[in-house]
């Protein structure tokens, strides 16, 4: 069987005549008209079960069917915000399935369906509705247009971005460029000091080899007459040395054939020249001959 909670009757029957659409009220007070349909179905083998329990048919619809359905629908109408009811009407009509479903099954009655047909909003909700409906395409509207208006700015960006990318690269290209020279400046500077300072340590080497090397030889010099003239005087005596020494000073110009002093002894010419000789070389820092 199909019953219509509606203003309309059922063709193959009139079992719906007295059903009218449920009125039901919102948590917020809106009140609704739902128009259903209830789908029932009873197995002969249970019919005569059935009408012993309800006695009719028009019992079973109108006193236990209409009551059932009735009291769902508004004690879940009740429990939700009209919105909330608009939104899940898919689950609030399995629920009623399900609840239906449970409720007949104790008069052996089947339920097969249950469907919510059409529901009629009161004008206040209608055009609360209206409302939040025409705010929320405004608002995906001005979405869009945001959205349209950042894809502008990135792309005038991205255009900027490849037109400058040339000069970019040329002055990457010119910083690379000038990091290369300052390096090989670098580079340079510090191989000048590193070659003036290894050539410095060199000369300085040089020279101070070369002032050990003349002070050596003029010490071996000095120490290789001393014992050549200590030798003569052991060998000759004083005298005779002294006449040789006197010979070599005159053939090489180092003593004055006119003496600046007069020297007078006993020992007569010979001894006043050597005596001039040994004032010589104590002028010159040689160690002093003892007079006789």
């Amino acid at each position: 069987l199909t019953l219509n909670w509606a203003e309309a009757n059922s063709v193959a029957h009139n079992l719906d005549a007295q059903l009218s659409p449920i009125e039901g009220k919102s948590r917020e007070g809106f009140i609704f008209k739902i128009d259903l349909q209830v789908q029932i179905h009873v197995p002969d083998t249970k019919a005569p079960k059935v009408i012993s329990m309800v006695g009719s048919m028009q019992n079973l619809v109108n006193e236990v069917l209409q009551a059932a359905v009735g009291n769902h629908f508004r004690n879940t109408l009740q429990a939700l915000e009209a919105v909330r009811f608009i939104e899940t009407r898919d689950q609030v009509q399995a629920a009623a399935l399900e609840a239906i479903s449970r409720y007949l099954s104790a008069y052996e009655v089947e339920t097969r369906g249950v469907y919510i047909q059409d529901v009629a909003f009161p004008q206040e909700l209608v055009s609360v509705l209206t409302r939040r409906e025409i705010a929320n395409q405004e608002k995906a509207t001005f979405e869009q247009q945001k959205d349209a208006q950042t894809v502008r700015v990135d792309l005038e960006k991205a255009r900027g971005t490849a037109d400058m990318q040339a000069e970019l690269a040329k002055a990457q290209v010119s910083v690379d460029i000038n990091r290369a020279r300052a390096n090989a400046r670098k580079a340079e500077a510090e191989g000048e000091a590193a070659f003036v300072r290894v050539t410095g340590e060199a000369e300085g080497s040089r020279r101070r080899a070369i002032g050990l090397g003349d002070a050596a030889a003029v010490e071996a010099l000095g120490l290789a007459k001393a014992k050549g003239y200590e030798a003569q005087v052991r060998s000759l005596g004083s005298t005779p040395t002294a006449v040789v020494a006197i010979a070599g000073a005159l053939s090489e110009g180092k003593l004055d054939v006119v003496p600046e002093v007069l020297v007078t002894g006993g020992g007569g010419a010979l001894e006043g020249l050597a005596a001039t000789f040994i004032r010589s070389l104590n002028g010159n820092g040689a160690g002093k001959v003892p007079e006789k």
